[in-house]
């Protein structure tokens, strides 16, 4: 995996009607991918959207954050469908933004290419343990061989920013993950090319897409020191503006040529899009990107895997940056700053007195 301190997320000012009915939801998405691409790009002040294109036959997937692309979005009731949690789930009068408490939706279609994106708001105040995310998978059809792509928000204490953490599994591979590129406010910041070295660990099979947000007390913060405190509770998050576009595929049964030429079209459609174009220029602004707010790589994380895994791109001078176990040095350096500062703030009357 790799954690992204994510800045300037603030909670949700939906407000669901009283008399609409409850709802989760369900839809679907593609497989396989030369490359894989994760976005998360800040929209306004209290939205983050959140995309992923996929394409098995040209093997390339991405994960977006941004209202910047030109895609149509669709109602939920078009899009998804309930699968559980009918008091957890709320959506809008016109449709197309639900509130999600602790509870998950999926598509209700599989598809072999796509791009798929929404626009979040997270729950605020003490978020430690909650874990919101938006991501792929076909672990209900393929219980021991699944393969996963996770765009999750880890929440934290109160005053603490909220991590973005992303993972890439492929045939079961749940033991490590990897993950694709990735865009915050329009900016690339991971991208992982498939490799022949990489056998079944890259995603391979048609996914459905999930949006959940569920207790992670166990490890989402702090590493478990944390836990969600439901005296802050209901902790809420708004889906809208739901991408789904690709086409759809049967993960058991192979499509007839008619549906194969379609799909072939559409899926050049989709890698011709701006956001499935990696640029010099985007590249040079995902290595700044990642010197500044990557706090955690498994690809530097010597201590758990001594050799590094064949989707790894080891940058000496990006590696000199973290230690042995993974961390960022510069993350670890920031904390202790702020801890000095208001430590120091405490103690200086004159300082507060000022404030």
């Amino acid at each position: 995996m790799e954690v992204l301190v994510a800045r300037s997320i603030r909670p949700s000012t939906f407000h669901p009607p009283t008399d609409s009915p409850p709802l989760s939801i369900r839809r679907r998405k593609p497989a396989t991918s030369t490359s894989i691409v994760i976005l998360a790009l800040q929209s306004g002040a209290e939205t983050w959207r959140v995309a992923m294109i996929s394409a098995v036959v040209l093997l390339s997937c991405v994960v977006t954050v941004t209202a910047a692309f030109d895609v149509t979005a669709v109602p939920f009731d078009e899009g998804f469908s309930h699968l559980f949690g009918n008091d957890n789930l709320v959506r809008s009068s016109d449709g197309r933004t639900a509130r999600l408490t602790l509870n998950r939706y999926s598509a209700n279609d599989m598809y072999h290419h796509g791009f798929f994106s929404a626009s979040i708001k997270l729950p605020s105040d003490y978020t430690a343990g909650v874990v919101v995310a938006f991501y792929t998978s076909n672990g209900d059809l393929f219980e021991k061989t699944h393969d996963e792509l996770d765009f999750e928000f880890l929440g934290n204490v109160r005053g603490k920013d909220w991590r973005i953490q992303t993972n890439v599994y492929g045939n079961g591979s749940t033991s490590r993950g990897r993950e694709e590129r990735f865009y915050v406010d329009d900016t690339p910041v991971r991208e992982v090319v498939r490799s022949d070295a990489m056998g079944g660990d890259y995603p391979s099979k048609p996914m459905s897409v999930y949006a959940t947000i569920w207790d992670g007390s166990t490890w989402a913060t702090g590493n478990g020191k944390y836990k969600v405190n439901y005296k802050y509770e209901p902790f809420v998050s708004d889906f809208s503006d739901l991408v789904l576009r690709g086409c759809r595929a049967d993960p058991i049964q192979q499509v007839d040529s008619a549906a194969a030429r379609r799909c072939a079209e559409a899926n050049d459609e989709l890698l011709a899009a701006d956001f499935a174009l990696m640029t010099p220029k985007k590249r040079a602004a995902m290595r700044r990107f990642r010197e500044r707010y990557m706090a955690y790589s498994f690809c530097y994380d010597t201590n758990r895997y001594p050799v590094a895994f064949p989707d790894c791109d080891i940058i000496p001078s990006e590696q000199s940056r973290f230690y042995e176990w993974g961390q960022s040095k510069d993350s670890r350096e920031r904390r202790r700053s702020r801890r000095q500062s208001r430590k120091a703030r405490a103690g200086d009357p004159k300082r507060v007195s000022s404030i």
